[in-house]
């Protein structure tokens, strides 16, 4: 499933290349995508319940058990970090961003061992040293500084860890469907209630046919990421799950040498090559350690 979800954000990555020119409002554009995946989500979890008195049950066990780890998702995981995410890409340069945000798997690896249990062995801190040493390599900007951009980014990134934390604590309890329709219906409406309070919810009505396409395309392969990646989650330790995920910068660089004619050369070709190997090596232990929730994550 974290293979998967790696090779669906390789592909989304490279299509919203091509998505952000025909809608450059970075901030609709994802509301319009977390709104599609959010109505997608809740009608299968509406049509996973056969009866009015199931759907009865279902509903009081999720305000019993898990009511408040599914309003954070929304909050951290499908609100919140877009909007200080996009307002920090407005201010940061778009190189030292793309670092800061691939630093996902190092801040969920430090947050995994104390709140989850997980505790990496030295195989997994191998492939973790390679794929750091990866992304650095793949994306360090030439010209490096740090403002008020950076920090939002920095700041959204590290509320995607706690997400990624919370996600792995509920999932046992939960549908897969059901965390992913609170994570991006519920973060719509957040984001729909700050563009209503900032004078902006009325965007939408002006887009074109071939925005809508762009719309509808790149929310495809965003419920299928939301949905692998919460079912990899669901299975697997977070650290192992989040540190598949940087297979995607391989991906889109595939992506963009067969259609583009895009080469990798030098310091970058040297960081995806680590990268690759590093995620090699995290995939090859995890038949060594024990797979639940709050388990050791042996070498």
């Amino acid at each position: 499933m974290a293979l998967m979800t790696a090779l669906i954000s390789g592909v989304s990555i490279y299509l919203n290349k091509f998505a952000v020119q025909a809608l450059p409002d970075a901030v609709l554009f994802t509301t319009l995508k977390n709104t599609l995946v959010g109505l997608a989500l809740l009608v299968t979890v509406a049509a996973a319940v056969p009866t009015a008195e199931a759907a009865r049950r279902a509903v009081t066990g999720v305000n019993r058990r898990t009511l408040w780890p599914l309003l954070t998702l929304a909050v951290l995981g499908g609100s919140v970090p877009f909007l200080l995410f996009f307002q920090g890409l407005t201010m940061a340069s778009a190189p030292s961003a793309a670092l800061i945000h691939k630093s996902l798997f190092l801040w969920v690896a430090l947050l995994a061992a104390p709140l989850l249990g997980e505790r990496p062995g030295a195989w997994t801190i191998v492939g973790l040293g390679l794929l750091a040493a990866g992304q650095l390599l793949n994306g360090w900007p030439k010209a490096w500084g740090w403002g008020s951009g950076e920090s939002l980014i920095l700041l959204a990134t590290f509320l995607w860890a706690v997400e990624t934390i919370v996600a792995r604590r509920v999932l046992p309890q939960v549908s897969t469907n059901v965390a992913a329709a609170a994570r991006m219906a519920g973060g719509a409406a957040v984001m729909w209630a700050y563009r209503l309070g900032s004078g902006q919810a009325s965007g939408a009505l002006a887009l074109s046919l071939d925005q809508w396409l762009w719309v509808g395309l790149t929310s495809a392969f965003l419920l299928g990421y939301v949905t692998t990646w919460y079912a990899a989650l669901k299975r697997a330790p977070a650290t192992l799950v989040t540190s598949v995920l940087a297979l995607g910068a391989a991906i889109t660089a595939g992506l963009s040498l067969v259609f583009e004619g895009k080469t990798v050369s030098g310091a970058p070709a040297l960081g995806l090559a680590l990268m690759i190997v590093g995620a090699a090596v995290l995939l090859w232990r995890p038949s060594r350690r024990s797979s639940g929730m709050g388990m050791p994550y042996l070498p």
